[in-house]
């Protein structure tokens, strides 16, 4: 199957690479000066499952006029709209556009654009950044993409995305039930990402001070408490994960919302917490970290735009 993927940022390009080592037919949509870097430079990972630099095949918005049978999109939630405008041509009548965006939203942007049928559910779990120079550093051994029909039928198209995607390098997952896989990860990024952004700090020195756990611990029950109300409560495995990770004094962990934030760079606060704000009013919760983390990091987008 022809596979594209959209942009070659930390998360499609460490996939896409991985599935380019192991000889899948893989294509990035990328920026021409990203395609001209990649030319020139490669396309560079740096993992505890070994380090890997490729050729990658390339191509630019301008270029693209053929349909694509897989299509893996993994832009930020601020890049959502360009992506769609570039990716258009790619998409033909059997295309699958597999999307590992964090949050829900970006599945009603695919549906409105696209349609019902070509859309996928999906998670991508990786920690991984561009260094400098443009290397992808995976920071922590987990790779793993989940994905399904959003019904939760195995129809034979989806047996074929998986039987593609299998013994690439990275752990896979065909799930019955993705959208309860995407509730449980957006729980999770956003219970840490609020936690770290709206205390600016790493977990273990949040913890280090008193009260911090107690303010943690706070954050993840009201993020449950949302997808709760939605009909999608945590798993009990999963809250005592988050409830582990986030109350260790000794972790570095951050969030990738608390990394942009560190850069200077736009956060997704609409796409992981705003929205999970709003599903929270709709059901008349009370959140106020949620709401005080919102107003925090739209304070700071407003002053991006600003300066």
């Amino acid at each position: 199957m022809k596979i594209l993927i959209v942009s070659a940022g930390a998360v499609g390009g460490y996939f896409g690479a991985r599935l380019a080592q192991a000889g899948r037919d893989v294509t990035f949509l990328v920026r021409p000066s990203r395609a001209q870097h990649l030319r020139t430079q490669g396309l560079s990972i740096l993992s505890p499952h070994g380090d890997l630099t490729l050729q990658p095949k390339t191509i630019t918005a301008q270029e693209l006029n053929r349909p694509f049978d897989i299509i893996l999109l993994s832009v930020k939630a601020q890049a959502l709209d360009q992506a769609i405008e570039d990716m258009a041509p790619a998409v033909g009548p059997d295309t699958m556009i597999y999307p590992v965006l964090n949050g829900m939203r970006h599945l009603q942007t695919l549906t409105r654009r696209f349609g019902e049928r070509p859309v996928l559910g999906g998670v991508c779990m990786v920690v991984a950044d561009l260094d400098e120079q443009g290397h992808i550093v995976q920071m922590n051994p987990t790779q793993k993409l989940i994905y399904g029909e959003r019904n939760g039928e195995i129809t034979s198209r989806i047996r074929l995305f998986d039987e593609t995607l299998r013994n690439s390098g990275f752990d896979t997952e065909l799930s019955t039930n993705i959208t309860y896989a995407m509730w449980q990860k957006w729980v999770m990024i956003a219970s840490l990402g609020l936690i770290t952004c709206l205390l600016n700090a790493p977990i273990g020195e949040i913890n280090a001070v008193p009260y911090g756990d107690e303010i943690a611990l706070h954050a993840i029950e009201e993020c449950a408490a949302v997808a709760a109300a939605c009909g999608f409560p945590p798993s009990q495995s999963l809250l005592e994960d988050i409830r582990k990770r986030a109350t260790d004094k000794s972790s570095n962990l951050t969030s990738s919302m608390y990394r942009d934030l560190q850069k200077g760079a736009p956060v997704e606060v609409d796409a992981i917490l705003g929205d999970l704000l709003d599903h929270g009013r709709s059901h008349h919760l009370d959140t106020p970290l949620l709401q005080a983390g919102c107003v925090r990091l739209r304070i700071y987008q407003n002053t991006l735009r600003s300066s």
